[in-house]
């Protein structure tokens, strides 16, 4: 009678065990295709949220289906843990495979979701069902699903910490593979009385099959993403890596190399002055003897190169989300070359922080001449929240009487509204501004906004002031006191937003920049 409590506690503790590493491999795959939906259709809110959502809805379908399985719930049970480790290690050589080649790419994440929802769904009950041979109704239910929850948990953990910054979606699903793969080896042979000879011969086949089509995968799954990857560019891709927070990919053709983050250009080294000049020269034109400047973002080291043409800058800080840009920045070959070692520079101190958050724990003390904000364009909530009133308010406590914010603002003509907005936004947070745009060869129509912190000037006098700026003994490339002329000048109201458009000031608890951002007139460009 003692052996077989002992025998029957143990049958449970194993299948607990089993819930547990489910769990933790069912939240890693829903983190991976939102992660993957996010790169390659973009949107990051709306993807998470529709990932997460459908796999939740389709274990519940899952769920449901389970039912009307009466008999061989274990060798069921270790059948859909072999197939789900098989969909999980392939998630994502699928999606960059079918990315390369087709534009389906978003039906084939989403039909992974599905699939591996309803698996998930189906194997907490089959493994309640199994149990309730060992343990109370009661005690069953609470304990199954409260391993399941652990080891979701734990998943995120592993996913945030390990698996993408260090792993990539190259290597995180094979982990998952694995752990599914490994919960059926496990299973199987704790349990394996409880199997006819039949369902053994089977589960062994599948098992054994499916570990060496991993351990293939796993083999050639670097040259398939790569591969995959290289088909998303034109040029030859010299640099890829996923960090905790981007894709980083850098192109090369003949002399020439593309920054790309996330799959959207960030410049490219054959007309980068003509996007980094009036980011920086225009602000520093019209501060007297700038001392102390802060750039958000910029962790290719690009505008601090412009920057440090000026001798009388004391001290410049870089403020970049992403270690490994601001590595890259430091000691890429590429990067160093066109930045020309600027973040090496002993003016220079760089933080890897968010924005945001570095703007309000700064010290009360810790005043700038300008502000310059050169962040990816604001096409999610997270990165609308620092194009936000609330932020351009944080900004303008941070600058000394006079100080100068200017930022990126994408493109006037092919994101009009979201131009707008952001214009609207540094305008209510107290900023005297001046739009400004340049046609960028590679980039298209691209655009700034430059404000003033100060209440003697009015818009008239600061374009006037801006469209006479000489840089005289500034080696500039491009940026003359003609091309302010150009880029200050806007024309007539813009004929891609009529008059009765109403656009809204951006808020944190109101994000509307992103909506218009993604709404904009893309399709003419």
């Amino acid at each position: 009678m003692e052996y077989l409590n002992k025998k029957s506690s143990r049958n449970s503790t194993i299948l607990k065990i089993a819930i547990f590493a489910t769990g933790f491999a069912g939240i890693v795959a829903e983190y991976v295709l939102s992660t993957l939906a996010t790169y390659f259709i973009g949107n990051s809110v709306l993807q998470w949220t529709m990932i997460v959502s459908l796999m939740l809805f389709f274990m519940g379908v899952g769920a449901r289906l389970s039912q009307r399985i009466s008999r061989n719930l274990l060798s069921k049970f270790l059948m859909f843990e072999v197939i789900l480790s098989l969909l999980v290690s392939f998630s994502s050589i699928l999606v960059y495979t079918v990315a390369a080649v087709s534009s389906y790419y978003g039906i084939v994440i989403y039909s992974l979701c599905i699939i591996i929802g309803l698996l998930i769904g189906l194997e907490i009950p089959i493994v309640m069902r199994m149990n309730e041979e060992y343990e109370e109704l009661k005690t069953n239910i609470s304990s199954v699903l409260e391993k399941d929850y652990y080891g979701s948990l734990l998943g995120g953990v592993f996913f945030g910490f390990i698996g993408l910054p260090f792993l990539g979606l190259t290597y995180t699903p094979f982990v998952l593979g694995f752990v599914n793969l490994g919960v059926a080896v496990i299973v199987a042979y704790m349990l394996y009385s409880k199997l006819s000879q039949n369902e053994s011969k089977k589960v062994v086949v599948a098992i054994s099959t499916v570990a060496i089509v991993i351990f293939l995968g796993l083999f050639y799954t670097n040259p398939i993403v790569q591969w995959g990857e290289q088909q998303k560019y034109k040029d030859k891709v010299v640099f890829s890596d996923q960090t905790k927070y981007q894709k980083i990919v850098m192109t090369e053709w003949k002399d020439e190399h593309w920054l790309y983050l996330n799959g959207n250009l960030q410049f490219c080294s054959l007309d980068e002055e003509m996007y980094h000049e009036p980011l920086i020269h225009p602000a520093m034109g019209l501060y007297p003897n700038v001392k102390d400047v802060l750039i958000l973002g910029g962790g290719d080291g690009c505008a601090v190169r412009e920057l440090l043409k000026y001798s009388g800058i004391d001290k410049i800080d870089l403020v970049d989300l992403d270690p490994k840009m601001t590595s890259l920045g430091k000691e890429n070959p590429i990067l160093l070359e066109i930045n020309k070692g600027s973040l090496n520079d002993k003016k220079v101190t760089v933080y890897n922080a968010d924005a945001y958050i570095f703007l309000e724990q700064q010290q009360a003390h810790r005043f700038y001449d300008i502000i310059i904000v050169d962040l990816p364009d604001p096409r999610n909530v997270e990165l609308s929240r620092l194009y936000s009133h609330e932020f351009y308010t944080i900004c303008k406590r941070k600058l000394r009487p006079n100080g100068v914010l200017v930022t990126q603002a994408g493109s006037p003509y092919f994101a009009t509204k979201a131009f707008q907005c952001i214009d609207k936004t540094m305008q209510s947070a107290g900023f005297i501004t001046a739009p400004m745009h340049n046609q960028v060869i590679s980039m298209g129509e691209w655009g700034w906004i430059l404000g003033v912190k100060s209440q003697e000037i009015n818009k008239e006098l600061l374009v006037n002031r801006l469209q006479s700026l000489q840089f005289s003994g500034i080696k500039t490339k491009w940026l003359n006191t003609e091309a302010m002329k150009l880029v200050t000048s806007f024309g007539k109201h813009s004929f891609l937003i009529s008059a009765e458009d109403t656009v809204e000031i951006n808020k944190i608890h109101n994000p509307v920049l992103y909506t218009y951002y993604l709404k904009g007139n893309w399709d003419l460009y």
